[in-house]
């Protein structure tokens, strides 16, 4: 099992390159299921989430191919299995997301329940009723969500849920309504940039959607769709984390191919906490002043302040000149790195879906132990301004959704290694 070494103190200074979106591509594969022909998507990271994704499709019969130039050519061979199992499925949770495709092209999709991070309950009963709304019979056996259809039609369908829309369950619904007969309307929907990426996508492919990036989403149903070439949008969870990192490490950085639109409220707090951050010709350029302002945050759906980024935010408040509050109204068990930071010297309180920050002058290296991805990219910031040494264990979490993350920060200063620990 892998570890990284990370020695603090360094300014960052100089480009990093933004890779695709994670949470744009996974869904997007999915997709590749409702589709007669060649698909051929670019700019999809090289990330342990999307081999698991690639590994699923092929298991469901579709030929995935990644080209010397990066690109990921899919195919679908084979129409007969609709079996998505505990094995694959319990490694990452998006696994969820072909429960839609596979409804609406094979009029059947068995899925094992998900895992995914320990984040806290994330039910997936509003994709479920979403889909039977469309038309599906709906039933759990032995653990496995299976959902059978003669015909989908096209109905209202309301996505709120008690902590917001559901992004996943936009993502399923939309693309079993794409092959439904009539008109669905989505109500609620998520409105994050990973969805209109999917929308723009399934466009492309044939099929007929409004309201994509708003609460309202319209879907008139097409008899197929095709393949297409689409370029999966830049990942603002890895800029927004680029970012924090460049103001924790008073550094200067351009964050090449990033988009600013994509990240409002993380633009708006970063500033409000003193950093400069503006869009560029390259992407976003991001500096930092010495003295770091205290704010409050309440995480929320897009186009409020992202979850995936609520720990790495913790790591900057932390050394913010005074107290600063934190709110989860995502996932509100979604603090286990709150215990790690405290080790490295932070002065962290959690009070129910509420951390306390109290900013201190500095932090201290210190083995910890990454506990889901978003927490091991929050361990890395704090290594990078924690003096001396730090050694974070179990980083299998954050090859699910950052790309090379050390050799980019190598790149512009930072001095972290990669190493295997032995038993």
């Amino acid at each position: 099992m892998d570890c990284l070494n990370i020695q603090g103190g360094n300014r960052l200074r100089g480009v990093i390159p933004i890779s695709g979106s994670k949470n744009a591509a996974l869904p997007i594969l999915a997709a590749s299921i409702l589709c007669e022909g060649e698909t051929i998507l670019r700019n999809v990271p090289e990330l342990h989430d999307v081999q698991q994704m690639c590994a699923l499709l092929g298991r469901l019969g579709v030929n995935v191919q990644r080209g010397q130039d990066g690109a990921v050519k899919l195919k679908v061979e084979d129409e007969m299995n609709c079996h998505a199992p505990y094995e694959q499925v319990s490694k990452m949770r998006a696994s969820v997301c072909v429960m839609g495709p596979l409804l609406a092209k094979r009029r059947k999709a068995q899925v094992s329940m998900p895992g995914g991070c320990a984040i806290g309950d994330r039910p997936v009963s509003l994709h479920t009723r979403g889909l039977q709304a469309l038309g599906g019979d709906f039933d759990l056996v032995n653990g496995d969500m299976v959902l059978r259809a003669k015909k989908l039609r096209g109905a209202e369908i309301f996505l709120g849920g008690a902590f917001g829309s559901t992004v996943t369950g936009t993502a399923n619904v939309l693309m079993a309504a794409t092959l439904a007969d009539g008109r669905t309307v989505i109500e609620s929907a998520a409105c994050e940039p990973e969805i209109v990426d999917l929308a723009e996508f399934l466009n492309k492919c044939g099929a007929r959607i409004e309201g994509h990036g708003t609460p309202r989403i319209t879907v008139d149903g097409v008899a197929s769709l095709h393949g297409t070439e689409h370029s999966v949008i830049a990942d603002r969870i890895e800029a927004g984390t680029f970012a924090i990192a460049t103001a924790v490490t008073n550094g200067e950085t351009t964050l090449q191919g990033g988009r600013i639109d994509h990240l409002s409220a993380v633009v708006d707090c970063l500033r409000r906490v003193g950093v400069n951050i503006d869009k560029d010709e390259k992407g976003i350029a991001v500096s930092s002043a010495r003295r770091l302002e205290p704010v409050d945050i309440t995480t929320q759906p897009y186009p409020g302040f992202p979850t995936d980024l609520q720990a790495q935010t913790m790591v900057l408040l932390s050394l913010a000149d005074g107290n600063s509050i934190i709110t989860e109204k995502i996932f509100p068990d979604r603090f286990l790195h709150v215990g790690e930071l405290n080790r490295m010297g932070a002065h962290l309180r959690k009070e129910g879906p509420t951390v306390i920050v109290q900013g201190v002058k500095k932090l201290v290296g210190a083995p910890v132990m990454a506990s889901d991805l978003r927490a091991s990219a929050a361990l890395v910031l704090a290594g990078l301004i924690g003096k001396g040494r730090t050694t974070i264990h179990r980083v299998y979490h954050i090859d699910r959704g950052y790309e090379n993350i050390e050799k980019k920060l190598t790149a512009v200063g930072a001095d972290i290694q990669r190493a295997t620990e032995t038993q």
